[in-house]
């Protein structure tokens, strides 16, 4: 059984491929597939959430990206917050807002630069917020 979080990782790995390839993200999805890669649900669902609603996407991370464009940002940490502005702003999610924070936070510390852990918490508080989704405090 595979974890969310682990489905998550799997998700931005193939996000992350459509990001730097150019390609879009169902099509690198058909590619780990055909080659007999196991997708989970999960992250087939994030793959094609992600993919269907990316200009609005990151027309949300923009906006609230700021004195950032998301074509100026780091391709991984750009994929993060594609990820993660998705679980926050689907109607299908069942997300609490804290947890899409954190785990791509953590995603980020681990995956990309040392600031690039607070760039994505900023970014993502701001969009919570406008949505009228803040974290409960800890």
């Amino acid at each position: 059984m595979t974890t969310r979080r682990e489905a998550r990782r799997l998700a931005l790995d193939i996000l992350y491929q459509a990001d730097v390839t150019g390609a879009d993200g169902r099509s690198v999805l058909r590619d780990w597939t055909d080659a007999e890669r196991p997708v989970p649900p999960y992250a087939r669902e994030l793959v094609e959430g992600v993919a269907a609603m990316l200009p609005e996407l990151d027309r949300t991370i923009g906006t609230h990206a700021e004195g950032w464009t998301v074509g100026r940002m780091a391709s991984l940490d750009r994929t993060i917050l594609r990820v993660a502005t998705y679980e926050l702003t689907s109607t299908d999610s069942q997300i609490p807002v804290g947890v899409a924070i954190d785990e791509a936070v953590r995603a980020a510390k681990e995956l990309s630069t040392d600031d690039s852990g607070r760039f994505v918490n900023g970014v993502l508080g701001r969009i919570a917020s406008g949505l009228g989704r803040a974290p409960a405090p800890d």
